[in-house]
């Protein structure tokens, strides 16, 4: 049965009820004793605009309500004993939209205002001429729309507080799941982490007590434990609370190349553009597509040299990586996890990634990030 429910637009609900109700009143003013001529005419044409005015109850309640009760008052005043079907809609309308003592004084004054047409306009018994202008607003009727618009304001803020309640359970069980990751990599990577770091420390200093040259790659194995260390200690106090210490952004990324200079690798960082700031998420991605980048190219690429542009243009952030390696078009290497890592973090920002070997040797990454609408 589901499949054959579809949504039908607010605004044509709205058009359906006011064209509904400027039918009825229409029908039944005229269905009944009215005047003839001018007043007749004036009469339909206020039934039909308290009527129509009811399309517009959801943008401006106030005003429907002030037009439905003029009009009311308007096509009693010509001669129509006809309830005000629209007026009721509108109470209806401004009550759910949380003007309650609003509509509680419109009510009552439009009350006095009929009453007060109705012996201006007409001749006769007092008495009849107060029927006639009850007739045109019922109180009991007035009652139950006013009951009715209260009842489903209620419903919908019990709705909204259910939805809140919803959000914030879903947050706290994340909350949980990230306490519950820091947990597992406090546990299964730190100890690796600081025995690779503290050998290293270990043999650099005993090499240099010794009077022995310290070998480069020892000496990159040294700060990589270091780095690796301060990462995984950020990262951690990432997923215990989002907003402690924040992730390395593009503020870090000339750090980055300095660190890989040292490792030998020939490595230049160009910035054009003018400088902007970007979304946190951006800055985040751009960091971490270069750190992959440049270490696929330390492990990897057997190259001498890498370049890293970042590009600031108005409405994307560009990076490019290039590096001197021996990759060649045919054949072409196979992704490996870094680089489907990296093209998951560019399409989660709605960005491209564009990974392949250069016609002059070597290999480029290009990222272009959207920085409009990003977080």
């Amino acid at each position: 049965m589901d499949k054959w429910r579809f949504a039908v637009p607010a605004g044509v609900t709205d058009w359906a009820i006011a064209v509904g109700v400027a039918a009825l009143q229409l029908g039944t003013g005229l269905s009944g004793p009215h005047p003839a001529g001018g007043r007749e005419l004036l009469g339909s044409a206020l039934l039909a605009v308290g009527g129509l005015a009811l399309a517009a109850r959801r943008r401006s309640p106030l005003v429907v309500l002030a037009v439905t009760g003029l009009s009311a008052v308007g096509y009693l005043g010509a001669g129509f004993e006809v309830l005000a079907v629209s007026y009721l809609v509108a109470v209806y309308g401004a009550v759910c939209a949380g003007h309650r003592a609003v509509t509680l004084a419109a009510s009552m004054g439009l009350l006095a205002v009929l009453h007060l047409t109705a012996l201006m306009s007409r001749d006769g018994p007092a008495r009849e001429i107060v029927t006639q202008a009850r007739n045109t607003l019922e109180i009991a009727w007035l009652i139950a729309a006013f009951a009715a618009g209260e009842a489903v304001r209620q419903a919908e803020r019990r709705a909204d507080e259910a939805e809140h309640t919803r959000e914030e359970t879903a947050r706290r069980r994340a909350d949980e799941e990230r306490l519950r990751i820091a947990r597992e990599l406090h546990d299964s990577l730190t100890h690796q982490i600081s025995v690779i770091k503290v050998q290293s420390e270990v043999a650099v200093h005993v090499a240099r007590r010794r009077g022995e040259q310290v070998p480069e790659a020892l000496l990159a194995i040294q700060e990589a434990g270091r780095e690796a260390s301060r990462e995984l200690r950020a990262t951690l106090e990432a997923l215990r609370d989002d907003d402690t210490t924040p992730p390395p952004g593009l503020d870090h990324i000339p750090n980055l190349v300095k660190r890989f200079q040292t490792t030998g690798l020939e490595t230049t960082l160009t910035i054009e553009g003018q400088p902007q700031p970007v979304p946190a998420a951006v800055g985040r991605t751009a960091y971490r597509i270069v750190q992959e980048s440049l270490t696929n190219v330390a492990r990897h690429a057997a190259a001498t040299a890498a370049s890293v542009l970042i590009d600031y243009r108005p409405d994307a952030l560009a990076i490019r990586v290039d590096d001197n390696g021996k990759a060649t078009l045919h054949p072409a290497p196979t992704p490996g996890l870094g680089l489907l890592g990296m093209r998951e973090r560019v399409t989660a920002l709605g960005g491209g990634l564009r990974t392949e070997p250069r016609s002059t040797g070597g290999f480029t990454v290009q990222a272009e990030l959207p920085t409009n609408g990003a977080s």
